[in-house]
């Protein structure tokens, strides 16, 4: 099994850039539909990968926003200076944990929170 964690932006477009410039996110596929409205993206990162599209004028878009979401990586600080340097909304200052990761928080333009450590789940 794998998960998948997926968002809703109203700019997807903006957002799929975004996330190339500061996180190094990299664009995997992208369908389009009536008048360029992203329809359904993903992005890689390593083994992983995001999902998302446009918002759709439905249910779905009270979420948009709210996402929260960890991932993993090995050098955090360099992570840090180029979210920043993307102009990141830092909400969590890089810092060493009581258990062992170094972690950072932002928040993307849209208000989807991005938590990146060397904490590994297991």
């Amino acid at each position: 099994m794998k998960l998948y964690p997926s968002f809703r932006y109203q700019d997807a477009r903006a957002a799929h850039q975004w996330l190339q410039d500061a996180f190094g996110f990299e664009p995997n596929a992208m369908h389009e539909g009536e008048g360029g409205r992203v329809e359904h993206a993903q992005m890689r990162w390593g083994d992983s990968m995001i999902m998302f599209g446009s918002t759709r004028g439905d249910a779905s878009d009270r979420v948009v926003g709210t996402g929260w979401t960890y991932v993993s990586c090995d050098d955090p600080d360099a992570l840090y200076a180029r979210a920043v340097g993307a102009g990141a909304e830092v909400i969590r200052e890089l810092t060493d944990t009581d258990y062992g990761s170094r972690d950072f928080g932002v928040r993307d333009p849209e208000g989807n929170e991005w938590n990146f450590g060397t904490y590994e789940p297991s």
